[in-house]
């Protein structure tokens, strides 16, 4: 059955534009173009203007040409046709968290984690309600572990200016980052790892990821970093040492969760899989781009946001006896329209990918397009959530966009 939205039967049915070149080299340029010569965003706008359309085909190869996997997606960029990419109804999630690239189970002890599983299998629905239960048991430490840890990442960045004359933010930051987590989910104090578990998650992730990443070599280098990055797989025995070890924390650390997933009927190695996964594949590669994106905006807010978000903090948490508070938070529309305003200028998560579950129509602003069971979607998010039809001066950040009405 294929699925309509309200408005598609108001719009033209055009088909979905789009030339993919000669096989095999057309991948392969617009992998070079999307990566280095003209990057993610700049490859995409120009498709789109010479398309005349923020729906169109595209070729995205991210993974490993040995394999040669099918490189075809249809790209969303608009905010009409993208949420059709979370209407799980109608599409399809298994294996497609990167793209067209999975990389091997031998990363998770085995497993293949809920990022890879569609959220209609039932173990995906398992792993599901354990996260929402941790989620659950942690909110009434986030606020006090947060504190404790930006106040050493403040104190640190303080000492290297006072000695140094400057300091590096996104090194310390990237460790609180690692070490906040670890204290929230699981009660680990991060000196278990030593001071060596940010860089160990780091070089896992890296190594799992390789083909979504780029260096910043010179583009005379793209060549080098290509055919060693995004050409052939990293075997997974490159962080093994290094994952055991977290791993080995976590397991530790997590008795209450796995007497919950025991309910559930899922086993203490899996369930600890999917934790470390969890943890450092989603909370902890997000909240790195987050935290250096809220510390860039802030400061391109300029003065008066400063001044406004210093005397709406100070006059909230002064009524709240001086403590803050989840409640606190709620009573802060600037605070949080500024938070709101920087996830649209730079989301954590900037692609999404689906699979069409069935034979549907989507529809942008314009024109509706027919997609076959099967296909692939990419959602990119930056341009998506800067629709300049639902956003005024959508490139522009505005600190107050999202308060009042």
């Amino acid at each position: 059955m294929a699925f309509k939205d309200d408005r598609s039967s108001e719009l033209p049915l055009k088909e979905i534009p789009g030339d993919l070149g000669l096989p095999v080299l057309g991948p392969i340029s617009d992998r070079y173009h999307y990566n280095y010569f003209q990057g993610h965003a700049e490859f995409i706008k120009s498709h789109m203007e010479e398309y005349n359309s923020t729906v169109f085909r595209m070729n995205l190869l991210l993974a490993e040409l040995i394999n040669f996997p099918e490189p075809k997606v249809i790209v969303l960029a608009d905010a009409v046709s993208f949420p059709i990419l979370f209407d799980h109804s109608k599409v399809w999630k298994k294996d497609v968290l990167i793209g067209n690239y999975v990389p091997s189970t031998s990363f998770t002890g085995g497993y293949k984690v809920s990022a890879y599983l569609d959220p209609l299998d039932e173990k995906h629905g398992k792993l599901k309600i354990l996260y929402l239960d941790l989620f659950a048991s942690i909110h009434h430490k986030i606020i006090q572990v947060s504190q404790t840890c930006f106040t050493a990442l403040f104190d640190n960045l303080e000492m290297d200016v006072a000695v140094k004359g400057e300091a590096n933010f996104n090194t310390y930051s990237d460790d609180m980052a690692f070490n906040l987590l670890l204290r929230v989910f699981f009660d680990i104090d991060p000196t278990n790892l030593g001071n060596k578990g940010p860089a160990m998650m780091r070089k896992w992730l890296t190594i799992q990821f390789h083909t979504i990443l780029t260096l910043g070599l010179p583009k005379w280098l793209s060549w080098v970093e290509d055919a060693l990055f995004h050409s052939f797989p990293c075997p997974s025995f490159l962080v093994k040492s290094d994952y055991q070890k977290i791993y080995d924390v976590v397991y530790a650390s997590s008795t209450p969760i796995f007497d919950e997933a025991k309910k559930l009927g899922l086993s203490k190695e899996e369930t600890c899989h999917n934790l470390v996964f969890m943890s450092g594949a989603n909370a902890y590669a997000g909240l790195r781009p987050l935290f250096r994106a809220v510390m860039k905006w802030l400061y391109l807010g300029g003065e008066k946001l400063h001044k406004d978000l210093f005397d709406e903090i100070r006059a909230v948490v002064k009524s709240e006896g001086g403590v803050v508070t989840i409640s606190a938070l709620e009573k802060m529309p600037l605070t949080k329209s500024v938070v709101f305003e920087i996830l649209r200028m730079e989301p954590s998560a900037p692609h999404q990918y689906t699979r069409a579950r069935e034979d549907m129509v989507i529809s942008s602003h314009a024109a509706s397009y027919q997609v076959k069971k099967g296909e692939v979607l990419f959602g990119y998010l930056p341009l998506a959530i800067r629709d300049p039809k639902i956003f005024e001066n959508p490139n522009e950040f505005i600190g107050t966009r999202f308060m009042g009405e």
